[in-house]
């Protein structure tokens, strides 16, 4: 079988590796890939905001499975036009897909099915805004509706400061698109977990939780990021509460969006608050995460190209996933100046040690091959990641996977998963 991954990021590797050793693939292309997926796979260029292109592509290799990674393409209808052709593919609709495309109909749809999460005012103008800021007591989130590349949350300390990134969101002059609508919801203290699970759009199988570090900055500060490190434990969760999660919040999303006329078919990632009145949905994601998914493949055991054609034949009912227990780490390299203004075009050294680590490996976000030498053409550049036997372990070896690696102004947390190791002790 001959696989087509659209997308060029470390999740986009991480699903190439993972597809590559299954024994039933015997070709995997990626578009348009990059510098680390190319040593693995056959990559093509393609434009992931241009649908005909892709229609095209996909029509032209005529995979037996095309997988969508990246959260773009999904917004853009994709699935549905490859779906039109009788092309078949692994990803929600664009309807679907409005779970992570719009906060504001998440939040709403949340409300409507009892979905636990934090209170909330969806706001299309400056003067709903102003009304609606009066109710909720600072700290106070303000979120952009729309896709914002994990960058679009500001955790406001006033209102004043509240309603100037809010102003600042409608306006564009903070991500640079205006934004329709824009959410305010209260505060919450607690843990973040990432809750991800596969759906055929009636059953869901949970994958392993993992936990994020969003904010760039070691002790979790400074400014969010597509995300700079994760880990997964057995312990993460204990199992009555990976059932609770599971009934009363991912069942219940997929339960909901049937009734709705628009089945959900593909990840569902619950990005939840675990407070103490319980766990509480932030947000929704409707792929893997990056680099989430780079943290849970490598402890996949089970063939995960089945896995992918039991979500779009409907029986994953019937499916079982097996693990490797233990716990795994995936810690990102990103260029100076990320999540801001950053250099490409960096040569990188030491891939090749780095790849000797055992149980490590490297999957590329942001590189290049132009002739023998690996450049940076992104803000994430790359994640070390390893499974082992404890979390200790695993980061363990990525940390030392990356002291192999050099480029000019290389940056990455050296406090992943720390937090998890001081609980433990």
């Amino acid at each position: 079988m001959k696989v087509l991954i659209l997308g060029s990021g470390g999740r986009e590797h991480a699903l190439a590796w993972a597809v590559a050793r299954s024994p039933r693939v015997t070709e995997v292309v990626c578009a348009p890939g990059n510098g680390g997926i190319a040593q693995i796979a056959r990559c093509v260029p393609v434009k992931l905001n241009d649908v005909d292109a892709m229609v095209g592509l996909t029509e032209a290799e005529r995979p037996g499975l095309t997988l969508v990674g990246p959260e773009l393409p999904l917004s853009l209808g994709v699935v549905d036009a490859l779906k039109e052709r009788g092309l078949r593919v692994f990803g929600p609709t664009r309807q679907a897909a409005l779970l992570e495309t719009s906060k504001g109909f998440a939040k709403r749809f949340l409300q409507r099915h009892t979905i636990p999460t934090p209170n909330y005012a969806v706001c299309a103008s400056a003067a709903e805004l102003e009304k609606a800021i009066d109710v909720f007591h600072p700290p106070i989130v303000v979120k952009a509706d729309g896709l914002a590349a994990g960058k679009g949350v500001i955790v406001c300390d006033s209102r004043a400061t509240a309603l100037e990134g809010a102003h600042g969101l409608f306006a564009g002059t903070l991500l640079g698109e205006p934004e329709r609508q824009v959410v305010i919801e209260e505060f919450l203290t607690g843990e973040e977990i990432s809750f991800l699970c596969l759906s055929d759009g009636k059953h869901v199988i949970p994958l392993l939780p993992a936990q994020d570090h969003k904010r760039i900055g070691e002790g979790d500060t400074g400014p969010n990021t597509g995300g700079m490190g994760v880990y997964t434990t057995d312990e993460l969760l204990a199992p009555a509460m990976r059932e609770w999660i599971l009934h009363h919040i991912a069942e219940p999303t997929i339960r909901g969006m049937a009734e709705e006329d628009t089945p959900f078919a593909g990840v569902l990632y619950c990005g939840l608050m675990m407070t103490a009145r319980g766990p509480e949905v932030l947000e929704f994601n409707a792929r893997f995460g990056d680099p989430e998914a780079q943290a849970i493949l490598v402890r996949l055991e089970s063939d995960v190209v089945d896995a992918l054609e039991a979500c779009i034949d409907g029986n994953l009912g019937s499916l079982e996933l097996r693990w490797s227990p233990g716990a795994s780490a995936c810690v990102v390299a990103s260029s100076a100046g990320y999540p801001g203004a950053y250099k490409t075009g960096v040569a990188i050294s030491g891939l090749g040690a780095a790849a000797q680590v055992p149980g490590v490996e490297i999957f590329h976000a942001g590189t290049a091959r132009v002739g023998q030498q690996m450049l940076t053409t992104g803000g994430r550049v790359l994640g070390a990641t390893a499974a082992a036997a404890s979390l200790e372990e695993a980061l363990a070896r990525a940390y030392q996977a990356l002291a192999e690696i050099h480029f000019e102004g290389i940056y990455f947390r050296r406090d992943i998963g720390r937090r998890a190791l001081k609980l433990s002790q």
